[in-house]
């Protein structure tokens, strides 16, 4: 069976998949920190909206750039980076790097058209995730690169979102609305050949500059069809690759499990290498009740001092109840836990993480969590 410190020391991508609130985005800062105390280079790159990671590595924010992250007696070679993406500078990126010269891009750039679709195109988020993944595997800069993706709806259009504007951008699509201009050689749409018919109307509901503006954007865009569709497929090979890993991130809740389910089916229907689940915030309690004489010592510890006897019966009596909803939660909480092995690949680890009382806001913290993460390497 794998181990977690095996995936981290073995792989070049690790991918943190689950739903919301399950401690996705502390798990994956945790690995990419272990990663590191192991002498790895590490960047752990994040899409989640809510921006959870900068805190969890004692930042207040960072962005679009890498940025390096000053970790106490890393052993040499070990680094520790983060980044959390910006779309529209990412998107922005990709436009100068792809466009055949830089006259292109600025028309690009400045087109309305493309100012809208970075702003609003379905998956738009997704896609340029998965192209600034792309860069930096393709780069060769780090030995280990750890991915937070966002929850459940957001991670499947992470995805297919190359596959989306791979289609968006086909070529029979753009020949078809560039084929007025082909034929005449003009901007002018209602000139046109074949299609003046339906350009007349779109015309007509959009209005004539609209329409000047998407078919100049198209055609900027048509030469750099193929660059699209090769990212897409390269992306696509980076996931399916034996260097990657999928670990699922859950919570022994039954919202969480049905999430963690549907992964597991979607990963494998992709051919994604899936390596393991990590469930967290378990609750751990003894199966026995607690005797009255063991719940009065406790109290009479935390409170440090001698109770009253009407006081300790009354402190005992809610304590034992106390103790009894808590069994409750931990039985319920083993049920779930047990079904969530099920769906565990053959050969893959599984580990439970317990339930943290303070929030994991540092390197401290993480630390803390990577003891248990790691207990056994």
């Amino acid at each position: 069976m794998i181990q977690p410190r095996e995936v981290l020391t073995r792989r070049k991508l690790v991918v943190c998949v689950g739903s919301g609130g399950v401690g996705k985005t502390t798990t994956a800062a945790t690995m990419g920190l272990w990663a590191a105390r192991q002498g790895r280079k590490v960047l752990v790159m994040t899409i989640d909206p809510a921006r959870r990671l900068a805190n969890s590595l004692g930042l207040k924010e960072f962005g679009n750039t890498e940025t390096q992250i000053v970790v106490p007696d890393l052993p040499p070679g070990g680094q520790l980076w983060a980044m959390m993406l910006d779309t529209q500078t990412t998107f922005d990126e990709l436009i100068q790097r792809m466009a055949p010269d830089q006259r292109t891009a600025d028309r690009i750039l400045t087109n309305r058209i493309y100012r809208t679709m970075s702003d609003t195109f379905a998956g738009s988020q997704e896609y340029m995730a998965a192209e600034k993944l792309y860069d930096v595997m393709t780069s060769g800069r780090y030995d280990l690169v750890v991915l937070d993706t966002p929850p459940v709806k957001n991670a499947l259009d992470f995805f297919e979102a190359p596959g989306r504007l791979s289609r968006f951008f086909d070529r029979r699509v753009i020949k078809w609305f560039l084929q007025p201009y082909e034929e005449k050689r003009s901007f002018n749409p209602l000139a046109a050949g074949t299609s003046a018919v339906v350009f007349k109307l779109l015309s007509f509901i959009f209005g004539k500059e609209f329409l000047g503006d998407i078919s100049e954007f198209l055609v900027l865009f048509k030469d750099m069809y193929d660059g699209f569709r090769e990212r897409h497929e390269e992306v696509l090979r980076i996931f399916r690759s034996p260097d990657t890993s999928f670990v699922t991130i859950a919570a022994p809740t039954e919202p969480s499990m049905e999430v963690a389910g549907f992964f597991a089916e979607e990963l494998r229907r992709r051919g994604y290498p899936r390596a393991g689940m990590i469930v967290n915030q378990v609750h751990l309690c003894a199966e026995e009740p607690l005797e009255p004489e063991i719940l009065l010592g406790q109290a009479a510890r935390t409170t440090g001092a001698d109770l009253h006897e009407r006081t300790a019966a009354s402190l005992v009596a809610r304590l034992g109840a106390a103790h009894g909803r808590l069994r409750q939660l931990a039985h319920s909480e083993r049920v779930l836990i047990q079904a969530l092995h099920k769906i565990n690949p053959a050969g893959a680890f599984f580990v439970e993480l317990p339930w943290l009382e303070q929030q994991v806001y540092d390197l401290g913290a993480l630390r803390v969590v990577a003891d248990s993460l790691f207990a056994d390497a």
